[in-house]
């Protein structure tokens, strides 16, 4: 398998990402894209594809939604060893959205 295009966005992407990986959840990073936060797991579209039971092809898709259900964010974040909390955050302070808190692994998802 060729890894050629994960070379070249490694290139782009700059090393602070996998030294934030290793550091406490309270240091994470402030933004980063979902294909970028893979490839820092260093996990390929394959690997995920295969954890969360699709084709290489809608872990892509994925990838390159800007609009998704939750529960598939949920799935995708919990498949790269992680957990999804949602926030709401305002000039006094930030609140936890904990709605969405049941969405199972198995809840249909987009």
């Amino acid at each position: 398998m060729t890894r050629k295009g994960n070379e070249i966005r490694a290139a782009r992407t700059s090393r602070r990402h996998e030294v934030h990986m290793d550091r406490p959840t309270e240091e994470t990073l402030t933004a980063m894209p979902l294909d970028e936060l893979r490839d820092a797991r260093r996990l390929t579209q394959v690997q995920l594809a295969q954890v969360l039971r699709v084709s290489q092809g809608a872990v892509s898709k994925v990838e390159r939604r800007n609009d998704m259900f939750v529960s598939t964010l949920r799935s995708y974040v919990r498949a790269i060893g992680g957990d999804l909390q949602l926030r709401a955050v305002f000039p006094d302070g930030e609140v936890l959205i904990d709605q969405f808190k049941s969405l199972s692994p198995s809840e249909p998802s987009e």
